[in-house]
């Protein structure tokens, strides 16, 4: 018996060195009194759509209908809290790979007057892998005059951190989130899109005020630059700030809010360390002329997805930041006051790997979790 207890230890140990060898996280259940996950009183979760293949993000069309991208490379419509049996026709051909596929959609500020939504996804070509933004209208579910306005260059065998939201500032402005691909020097270059956010016209054309970052640059697409993997942005409804939030590595998510040209670091500074080993990345957490995170997770809680609360269904929710945890599948709740995160609540428990929340024309909160997306429906 002590000789099979002893082999069934060595097994173990062989498959967590396997896991660490070939980059798999390894996320051990979190208590409710670590987490100070809370049950939350007077509101239920209602699964609107179940049975989706890796659903990545969502937008709500003026009729009422809602668009689900899952990794796959399909484009899914729910209609009057069922989910419609065909996807949207003509997606472009999407390169599903590692944390790749079809990633975030988004509406066009003016979609009731134009009809562009726009859609990220991983793209294949001779040299690799990377992200493309294309726009489109949706007509008869089905993706027409479809234009192509940004190509990640260059493209990169790995697969894995390409970041991929996208939004809209208040000028209209189009702003694309980009990881550093696994790739981590790229991310202070200047010359390509590595680990950058990238700002463009809603059209691809690059704004003439793009901020020029390196002396020896003319503007480019990138807006600013040191980033590992930025899988959540929101525009500040109040301020008119972009905030983002990035994944660390082992240790050091941080929320930060761009600034024109700013270095945030990434790998020279981080709150981080390199996963298993626990061994120091860089130079430390500071350094002059790179922008301190105004808050960070440590240890790290793999942030996706992220939304202001602007509504009137949760009255004491108003004016506070949501953001989805894939590490610990809750829904975070940050509380503010002006540019300071304040405190943290936790809400709801084991929901699945949070995607995405977004804020819903109806005032309501959705959340894309696991395969499915839940409305946050008051009880009362």
């Amino acid at each position: 018996m002590a000789k099979l207890m002893k082999a069934r230890k060595l097994i173990l140990f062989g498959l967590l060195l396997l896991l660490a060898t070939v980059g798999v996280a390894i996320y051990m259940p979190l208590s409710a009194e670590q987490a100070n996950t809370t049950t939350v009183k007077n509101v239920a979760l209602k699964a609107i759509a179940s049975g989706l293949a890796s659903p990545w993000s969502v937008a709500f069309l003026p009729d009422g209908k809602i668009l689900v991208t899952e990794k796959p490379g399909r484009l899914r419509v729910i209609e009057h809290g069922k989910l419609l049996a065909a996807p949207v026709a003509g997606v472009p051909i999407v390169e599903e790979i590692g944390q790749g596929g079809l990633l975030d959609v988004v509406l066009h500020p003016n979609y009731r007057e134009n009809g562009w939504l726009y859609l990220t996804y991983t793209a294949k070509d001779q040299q690799g892998v990377g992200v493309e933004v294309v726009r489109a209208k949706l007509q008869n579910n089905q993706l027409q005059q479809q234009e192509m306005i940004f190509t990640q260059r260059p493209k990169l065998k790995k697969d894995h951190h390409f970041g991929s939201r996208i939004l809209f500032d208040q000028q209209g402005y189009l702003y694309i989130t980009l990881g550093d691909r696994g790739e981590q020097e790229r991310a202070q270059v200047i010359s390509h899109h590595i680990g950058k956010v990238i700002r463009l016209h809603d059209d691809g054309r690059i704004p003439k005020d793009n901020p020029v970052i390196s002396p020896s640059e003319q503007s480019t697409e990138a807006y600013t630059f040191g980033h590992r993997n930025v899988q959540g942005a929101a525009l500040n409804p109040w301020t008119g700030k972009i905030w983002t939030h990035e994944h660390g590595p082992q240790g050091g998510d941080e929320i930060n809010i761009l600034q024109a040209g700013v270095n945030y670091g990434w790998p020279v500074i981080t709150y981080g360390v390199n996963y298993f080993i626990g061994t120091k990345i860089g130079e430390g957490t500071h350094k002059a002329g790179m922008a301190q995170p105004i808050y960070k997770w440590v240890p790290s809680i793999a942030p996706s997805g992220m939304t202001f609360y602007t509504g009137d269904a949760y009255p004491s929710w108003k004016g506070q930041l949501f953001v989805g945890s894939l590490k610990f599948q809750t829904l975070v709740k940050l509380k503010l006051d002006g540019d300071k995160v304040v405190s943290e609540e936790r809400l709801f428990k084991n929901v699945g790997r949070v995607r995405d929340v977004r804020q819903g024309p109806d005032g309501l909160l959705y959340m894309v979790a696991d395969d499915k997306v839940f409305q946050l429906k008051p009880a009362y």
